[in-house]
Parts: structure tokens; C-alpha cells; sequence
């Protein structure tokens, strides 16, 4: 399949999933900002501050028919974390039932000047990003042992630096 995205050509064969996609009046639908990206844009809806340490929502206006199979996952963006901005349980989740309205919970880390006293988000800025990812369902099945590995029960630091 070849399609162009702000002026690239894509030729690659991975398949482009359609999902249906509602927005509030002068929202910013999600975008790719080029052919090699894996998550696209998404906007903040409304102006707000930040203060350090307190998560807050960030409404996005926009609420998406996610396909069985499939989830969303809401991501930082790189931009944002060097500034200090994260969202607090990234990745979230957007499940494929999920029919509201997309919001992000960013968390200002802290204050790298130490006269700001709140980050401004402004509407259209962009906040996070959304990576639409395939889903597997697990049945679990009750067993008294399990498989033996080479790295057993060692977890926390246990495979070094």
C-alpha cells in the first residue's frame, strides 16, 4: 500500500486499521507527524495549569470506535518529559468498548524555573500520543507448578545494568 503523509511516501505493508472518530467543536483530530511514526498527536481541547506534582485531565474533544482486537495507548511525548511533563499512567489504555471522550492525565514533575509557578497547556497543544496496538486475550489456567526457566524467581535488577 503507498499513501504520502505531509509529503512522504509510505510504501510499507502494514495494514491502516479505519477507526471511526467523533470530535468537539474546533478539536484537532490526531495526526501522524510522518510516515515512520508509531503514535499520533493528540491535543489538548482546552486551556490549563499545571501545578507541580497534581495530576490533572486534559480533555482532547474527541472520543473514537476503537475496533475489538485493538486498544489505544496514551504515551508521553519526548518534547513534553524534557520540560518536566508526563502522563501519570502511561501507558493508558483506551479499550476497544471505551465510547467517551479521550482524556490524558498529565503530571508536572517539577518546576525547572523556579518562577513558574504553574505550565500552561494551552487548547491545541499537543500533549501525548496514541499508538493503536493489536490485543490478545488470556485464559489463565490454575496449575500447582509452573515451567522451569534459567532466571527462576530473580527480578528486580537481577539481569544487571
Amino acid at each position: 500500500m503507498d499513501s504520502v503523509l505531509n509529503g512522504e511516501k509510505c510504501s510499507c505493508s502494514c495494514e491502516e486499521l479505519k477507526i471511526n472518530v467523533t470530535l468537539e467543536e474546533e478539536a484537532v483530530l490526531p495526526e501522524y507527524k510522518t510516515s515512520g511514526s508509531a503514535g499520533m498527536d493528540l491535543y489538548s481541547y482546552e486551556d490549563i495549569d499545571l501545578y507541580p506534582l497534581i495530576p490533572a485531565v486534559v480533555r482532547t474533544g474527541i472520543r473514537m470506535s476503537i475496533p475489538y482486537g485493538y486498544e489505544g495507548q496514551v504515551r508521553a511525548r519526548s518534547g513534553l518529559a524534557l520540560e518536566g511533563i508526563t502522563v501519570v499512567n502511561s501507558p493508558g489504555t483506551i479499550d476497544s468498548d471505551f465510547r467517551g471522550e479521550i482524556g490524558v492525565i498529565l503530571l508536572w514533575i517539577t518546576a525547572l524555573d523556579p518562577i513558574m509557578s504553574s505550565y500552561k497547556v494551552r487548547k491545541g497543544d499537543r500533549i501525548a500520543q496514541l499508538v493503536i496496538s493489536k490485543t490478545a486475550r488470556a485464559a489463565l489456567i490454575p496449575s500447582l507448578f509452573l515451567n522451569e526457566t534459567t532466571r527462576g524467581e530473580n527480578g528486580y535488577g537481577s539481569t544487571g545494568k
